[in-house]
This record gives structure tokens, C-alpha cells and sequence, in this order.
């Protein structure tokens, strides 16, 4: 028995070394682009919004996107079905090319380490032109929702967000800056 538990602790004492060297990281280092997982790429390249309008969706801003998904059950008018999915052709025309461009920067600022030329200079860029990118999609994304808003009833709104899972019992009132 005392061998065994000696053999077990051996093992054990053997794991530890390579147990502690595993990081959250591992296996990223073979992305193309280390900052972008192939799922936030493909996001990118699809104009998807991955959480950017989060500000306006969780206060009661539907997005173009889910209001198309849940058209039926806000009961859209034909108008309405019409001018949301415009919208929303209209996001990805924007929004698209912006997340290429973000991919572009990132790849740059990944370049500049792979290739040992990072200097503080270099990534100060990079990183800048990055924020910049990241605020304009952002910007973009949460504009569709306001005008989404718009194009609904105050109930199709309730709606949505009992159908969304957001409704905690209190309405939701918005001010709409035109009004």
C-alpha cells in the first residue's frame, strides 16, 4: 500500500509542473490574428454586433437584427418588416467594412510583435487607431438601434423586451430626440 501512495505522489508531484505552466492563452498563439478569435472575425466580416450595443439593447433600444428574428410575434406590420430590414441591410453596409478595417489593424499591431519591430511609438498607434475603429463600429451599431425605435410602437417595444427576456415588470419610456 505505501508503495502504491509513493507511486500515486510521484505522479502527482510530475503533474504539478505542467499543470501550473497551462495559461487561459494556451493554444491562441495559432490564431492568424492573436487578438481575434475565428468567431469575432467571422463577426467582423458579417457586420454582427457581438455585445456592441449593449448600452441600448438592455435599455429597451431593440436592434434591427432581433426585431427581424422576432417579426412575427411583434406582429410588423408589412411597412414596418420593410423599413427594419433596410435598416438593418443598412448597418451591414457600414458596419462591415469597418470590422475589416479593425481586422486589418489588429493584424498590423500583431505584425509589429511577431516581427520583434514593436517600439512604444509603434503600438501607441496602432493601439489608437484600433480604440478609434472599435468607437466607430461601436457608434455605428448603437445608432441602428435608435433608429430601430423608431420605426416601432411603444407595445411592439414592451414586446420585444418581454420576448428578449429584459421586462422586470416596468415600462420602459423613452425620450426620442425629435420629439
Amino acid at each position: 500500500m505505501h508503495k502504491h501512495l509513493m507511486s500515486l505522489a510521484i505522479i502527482a508531484a510530475a503533474a504539478v509542473p505542467s499543470a501550473l505552466a497551462q495559461s487561459p492563452y494556451a493554444g491562441m498563439q495559432m490564431r492568424p490574428v492573436k487578438a481575434l478569435s475565428d468567431q469575432q472575425i467571422a463577426d467582423l466580416k458579417a457586420g454582427r454586433g457581438m455585445g456592441l450595443a449593449l448600452a441600448a439593447e438592455l435599455n429597451g433600444y431593440p436592434g434591427p437584427s432581433h426585431v427581424l428574428e422576432l417579426a412575427d410575434r411583434l406582429g410588423l406590420s408589412d411597412d414596418q418588416r420593410s423599413a427594419v430590414r433596410r435598416q438593418f441591410e443598412t448597418m451591414k453596409a457600414e458596419t462591415i467594412p469597418i470590422g475589416e478595417q479593425l481586422i486589418g489593424q489588429e493584424a498590423v499591431l500583431d505584425a509589429l510583435f511577431a516581427e520583434h519591430k514593436a517600439t512604444p511609438k509603434s503600438i501607441a498607434e496602432a493601439a489608437a487607431e484600433i480604440g478609434a475603429t472599435q468607437g466607430r463600429l461601436r457608434a455605428a451599431h448603437l445608432k441602428y438601434h435608435l433608429a430601430t425605435l423608431d420605426l416601432l410602437q411603444p407595445a411592439q417595444v414592451e414586446r420585444y423586451a418581454e420576448l428578449r427576456g429584459y421586462r422586470d415588470g416596468t415600462p420602459m419610456h423613452h425620450h426620442h430626440p425629435g420629439q
